[in-house]
């Protein structure tokens, strides 16, 4: 019955939401550190050791194990080896408990990229991603940063479809700019 709310909210939420995230391309992301899980093997994600590789898809979902969030990390594990040959990180972020994202990161996520815990909303109020009518989740938005730290795309909207073509086209348009 929890679980029929939450979707009927998120629909609800999806029908009346403008598709806009709130950190604008330019800025500079808010860096972070969180526990996360990789393949259920529990991690301590930062951010700033991430952009020392390359570029990062910071993406925050609302809950793990529901049907959009479900068919999101799905997307994003059948498209990591596209990350990887542009250099790029994937993470994932939500409210849910450790315990719980151990089981999302290894069934939903394929044990290809990891998801952090953000069970105090630090990370998502900083990255101006928490969902308007139902503040305890997360909005669907993704992010991908530049290795500098700047936001270089932004897309928010409840519907999975669009974010991984989304953001696999800002990185392909940054990478053509930035080849060595």
């Amino acid at each position: 019955m929890k679980r029929l709310l939450l979707v009927l909210a998120l629909l609800f939420a999806f029908l009346s939401l403008p598709a806009l995230a709130s950190l604008k391309v330019g800025s500079k992301a808010p860096l972070f550190t969180a526990e996360a899980t990789l393949g259920g093997k529990v991690f301590s994600f930062s951010l700033a050791d991430a952009l020392k590789k390359g570029p990062v898809v910071l993406y925050f979902y609302p809950a793990a194990f529901t049907k959009g969030c479900t068919i999101e990390a799905h997307d994003f594990a059948d498209a990591i080896g596209r990350y990887k040959a542009l250099g790029a990180t994937v993470i994932g972020v939500s409210h849910d408990k450790l315990a719980v994202l151990k089981k999302f990161s290894v069934s939903e996520c394929r044990s290809k990229f990891p998801v952090a815990a953000d069970t105090n909303q630090k990370i998502m109020t900083a990255y101006d991603a928490i969902l308007p009518q139902h503040t305890e989740y997360a909005n669907r938005t993704s992010y991908v940063i530049a290795p500098d730290g700047t936001i270089i795309y932004t897309y928010t909207n409840l519907n999975p479809d669009q974010h991984v073509a989304n953001t696999l086209a800002a990185l392909k348009t940054w990478d053509s700019k930035h080849k060595k």
